[in-house]
């Protein structure tokens, strides 16, 4: 009998990749993916470990789940990604109901396992509910980077138009504040050739736009492919990408500051599939704290970046991210903060109020800031962007956007939603024949988050 998996995901884009990737796998396999795990027999959690508040999310998870393996014994529990690879055996040593633990290089390595619990379960029947030990497997695999390629696409009857695409695993930049070099280990990209190859399978697939994914994606190749032309690896990959016939936009995310030299801002200008959006991390205003962040730019540094970019794209929309209460982040230090904040107007933001990673520098620094302070400045950066995305939405008002269909809006009824190429989110009240198509809207209203779509345009 097929036996049933349910993959809950925490954290960022390369988690939701990397258990795509496993859910590929499992399915080759002859194990079911199902959307609840009402019914399933293994239930795995992809962990992340960048913020405590994730990590301690999986583990109530992984503790509820207990209590319902036993009355299901037969249920597998097992943990994935990040806080696996950093915490390892100890997951299944103070939670005795998991069975299965596995880092991030690993991955490719869960069917075996799942395989191989089955059968011994099989095998002792009589024996595994107290003596069979969980399987634990956080190694480093070499070429690892290139495991992460399987695409499950329209589940649940769903057309899939947009995916992302893993280009390299790892990290070598060490941000102070930053356990992922810890989790991911050391960057390794995969050969462009190989990229080109998925992206045109997932073109041939119907996708229509892809997301380049790495933990700095800018960094990409190098180590192993370096410079040609005057080009960083990375834009050699763009612009190779940009060459599959089919696909309609180009994405990617997380990069570095320090990865926007002049040919990625040229990309920008040059190659019309690259859409209008640069996420572009900031994380503190101040130059004393991003130095004390091992961030490696100064804010002065930073804004000429945004300056080179809105010149060679002037609509170009750009987001970042901001930890508020960095230990020892003074008064002053978070007003410099948030007058870049004004200064930058950001049509998105991803705010995080700074969270302690065992083993990193910052965890050891002094001068740590009170939850109740970090709240409050985490309240202050948030109504100054707020209050700048709500009214760049309203200025969009009466214009004319592109939207790529993406699907049936959960959240919103009958509602179909899409995004422009600055990635702002549009729905539109439409049907399945504009799914996957770029359409031409005009914006009807708009809230600080979302976009609507007048319906006499689409319906042309």
């Amino acid at each position: 009998m097929m036996k049933k998996v349910y993959i809950k995901t925490y954290g960022c884009q390369m988690n939701e990749r990397d258990s795509e990737a496993v859910a590929a796998m499992l399915r080759a396999r002859g194990y079911a993916i199902i959307p609840s795990e009402r019914d399933a027999d293994v239930i795995l959690l992809n962990t992340c470990s960048v913020r405590d508040l994730a990590e301690q999310k999986a583990i109530g998870k992984m503790t509820s789940l207990a209590h319902l393996k036993r009355r299901k014994p037969d249920l597998v529990l097992g943990y994935l990604g990040c806080m696996a690879q950093s915490r390892g055996g100890e997951l299944a040593e103070k939670q005795s109901a998991v069975d299965l633990v596995v880092g991030t290089q690993r991955f490719h390595h869960v069917p075996d396992y799942l395989d191989q619990i089955f059968t011994r379960r099989r095998e002792d029947a009589d024996l595994y509910d107290e003596e069979l030990k969980a399987i634990v497997d956080v190694a480093e695999e070499s070429g690892s980077e290139s495991t992460i390629k399987d695409h499950v696409l329209g589940t649940n009857g769903n057309r899939q138009v947009t995916a992302f695409v893993s280009i390299m695993q790892g990290c070598d930049m060490y941000c102070s504040f930053c356990i992922v070099p810890y989790t991911r280990g050391s960057e390794r990209s995969r050969p462009i050739a190989e990229i080109v190859e998925e992206v045109r399978q997932l073109v041939d697939q119907g996708v229509r736009e892809v997301t380049l994914l790495g933990q700095i994606v800018t960094s990409y190749g190098r180590k192993d492919i370096g410079k040609q032309d005057g080009k960083s690896a990375f834009v050699q990959l763009l612009e190779a990408v940009h060459e599959v016939q089919g696909l309609e936009r180009i994405r990617f995310t997380s990069p570095h500051p320090k990865g926007f030299g002049d040919d990625l801002v040229e990309a920008y200008r040059d190659l019309p599939k690259l859409c209008e959006h640069a996420h572009l991390p900031i994380q503190s205003g101040s130059n004393r704290l991003l130095k004390a962040m091992n961030r490696g730019y100064s804010r002065e540094w930073y804004l000429r970046i945004l300056d080179k970019l809105r010149e060679a794209q002037p609509n170009i929309a750009i987001s970042t991210d901001v930890i508020v209460g960095f230990p020892g982040e003074t008064e002053e230090d978070f007003e410099q903060t948030a007058s870049l904040m004004r200064e930058v107007e950001f049509d998105q933001a991803y705010i995080f109020k700074y969270s302690p990673r065992r083993d990193t520098p910052a965890a050891e620094l002094p001068d740590q800031l009170s939850d109740d302070e970090k709240e409050k400045r985490n309240q202050i950066v948030l109504e100054i962007l707020n209050e700048r995305m709500n009214r760049k939405n309203q200025e969009l008002v009466g214009q004319t956007v592109e939207i790529l269909v993406e699907g049936r809006s959960e959240k919103a009824g009958k509602r179909m939603f899409g995004r422009t190429r600055t990635n702002k989110i549009v729905l539109i009240d439409g049907d399945e024949r504009h799914h996957g198509e770029l359409l031409p809207v005009r914006i009807d209203r708009a809230t600080t988050i979302t976009l609507y779509g007048d319906p006499a345009i689409h319906n042309l």
